[in-house]
């Protein structure tokens, strides 16, 4: 329970002169406790997925929207959402040696492991198997 004081008209005097007029009155609140219930706010959660990749000796890469991470058991795949310091096909980028980047979307919480694989139609698509899930989702492969 809360105690508020409130002042409200108290009058005081200096050499029979009034200087200020207040009054204190005492209100008392009172705080309850509802009780907790079974309903859950809905959460929104953003996650991402980011590879970091060198490429040997490659005189030039370039990658394709088709490429994605895919969930071992389950076959859900993670779109790729953007890249760094490489072009998207058709497209080329030199190899300065520095590699790249790419940003997935999340995966699922369930998942323990996953293939990254991109899906073209020629050979020679970027492809990395059994990586293994670890917390902060960010990893780095080398082609």
């Amino acid at each position: 329970m809360n105690t508020i004081y409130k002042l409200k008209n108290v009058s005081m005097f200096v050499s029979n002169k009034p200087i200020v007029k207040m009054s204190v009155t005492k209100e008392i609140t009172e705080t309850k406790t509802i009780a907790k219930t079974d309903v859950k706010p809905m959460e929104i959660e953003e996650r991402q997925t980011i590879v970091h990749c060198s490429c040997g000796d490659d005189y030039a890469y370039r990658i394709w929207p088709s490429t994605f991470l895919i969930a071992h058991g389950t076959d859900k795949r993670a779109k790729l959402i953007t890249a760094f310091n490489i072009s998207f096909a058709p497209q080329w980028t030199l190899n300065d040696g520095k590699g790249f980047t790419l940003i997935f979307e999340g995966l699922s919480k369930a998942c323990t492991s996953f293939d990254l694989k991109e899906i073209i139609p020629e050979s020679g698509g970027f492809e990395v198997l059994n990586i293994q899930r670890n917390k902060m989702d960010v990893y780095s492969v080398n082609f």
